[in-house]
């Protein structure tokens, strides 16, 4: 390895000592995980093997330290970080800036969790699996800017740059010589192959985010249980949402927009008992759960009624206490929940 290629090794150490140093993120699986070179092999070729896209060598360039100038970066049994995505399934409670701070060591960058997975709720729904970009640590050189990190990691440079310098708080263009610049990449994703060398290597398969893809598909199934509502379809919404909600991939939020349709539905269907039922677990996802009085049915609004009365005696027999209109503590359900 050459002097420069060694001083610039041990930057990106330094660096990722000093990110490391203020992070609460816990140790990654991944970060333990290198390719050992094997004759033949260049940063294209293992690229192309644990990314399909040979391009993705300026990512193992920078990742490890490594120079494409003044000869060969690599030799016969070095050690190759290979970094890649990671993905988080959301616990209850969790907020965009935990988790920000506990991948990236600021809650102010949990923008680009949101972005990398196309949401905007205010906060992420319990079960979700999120993508979590990886931050390359990029060690700029002489007269590096902002724009021109962007274009060797970005397909979209103009967004990328927009995307560093808020991640990185980076208020001007030009940057300073061995300054350091979180570069988080959300495509960064392995290859059939390259999981298959990682699961051989490690023991362990990584995550593929086939989770995520399920969810995904959910939401995208959502919008036909709506139309089944509104078109009368109501056996057809039934069976789309109990099926749906059997996958074991949905999320809570998704899980109280089937809840809530199904309970429409069965009040439609004529069976109230199944419409308290899933009223009563859509109030379990979300305790202060209203419907439009003006566009929902007097037959709907009775059935989350006396859903949420359900409710209020079991929390109440729970703790001991006799029940509103039933002074043995006993549980009464009005007698016109499920009538027109």
């Amino acid at each position: 390895m050459s002097a420069s290629a060694l001083r610039r090794v041990c930057l990106v150490l330094l660096a990722m000592l000093l990110v490391l140093g203020t992070s609460s993120a816990p140790t990654r699986a991944d970060e333990l995980f290198a390719h050992v070179v094997r004759p033949g092999d260049t940063l294209a070729s293992i690229a192309q093997r644990y990314y399909g896209d040979p391009r993705r060598e300026s990512v193992l360039v920078t990742e490890n330290g490594l120079t494409t100038q003044g000869g060969s970066a690599i030799v016969v049994g070095m050690r190759l970080h290979i970094p890649w995505v990671r993905y988080h399934t959301v616990a209850a409670g969790e907020t965009w800036q935990q988790l920000a701070d506990r991948y990236y060591g600021d809650a102010r960058r949990a923008f680009v969790i949101m972005e990398s997975n196309r949401v905007t709720s205010e906060q992420p729904a319990e079960g979700a699996e999120l993508l979590i970009p990886y931050p390359l640590r990029h060690i700029t050189g002489q007269g590096d800017s902002v724009t021109r990190v962007a274009r060797l990691y970005y397909a979209d440079s103009v967004a990328g740059t927009r995307r560093l310098r808020r991640f990185n708080g980076i208020r001007g263009s030009r940057l300073t010589r061995g300054q350091v610049v979180l570069v988080p990449l959300p495509d960064l994703l392995l290859s059939e192959e390259g999981r298959r060398l990682v699961e051989e290597s490690t023991g362990t398969a990584p995550s593929d985010g086939a989770q995520r893809e399920r969810q995904a598909d959910i939401e995208q199934q959502l919008p036909v249980l709506r139309e089944h509502i509104r078109r009368g379809r109501f056996t057809e919404a039934v069976v789309l949402g109990a099926g749906l909600l059997g996958a074991a991939s949905v999320t809570s939020a998704q899980a109280l927009s089937i809840h809530r349709e199904l309970g429409t539905a069965y009040v439609a269907l004529d069976r109230t008992d199944l419409a308290v039922a899933a009223f009563l677990a859509a109030l379990e996802l979300q305790p202060d759960l209203e419907l439009d009085g003006l566009r929902t049915s007097p037959t709907v609004m009775r059935a989350l009624a006396a859903a949420r009365e359900r409710r209020a005696a079991a929390a109440a027999a729970a703790a001991g206490q006799p029940t509103a209109g039933a002074p043995d503590g006993g549980a009464s359900a009005p007698s016109d929940a499920g009538s027109p």
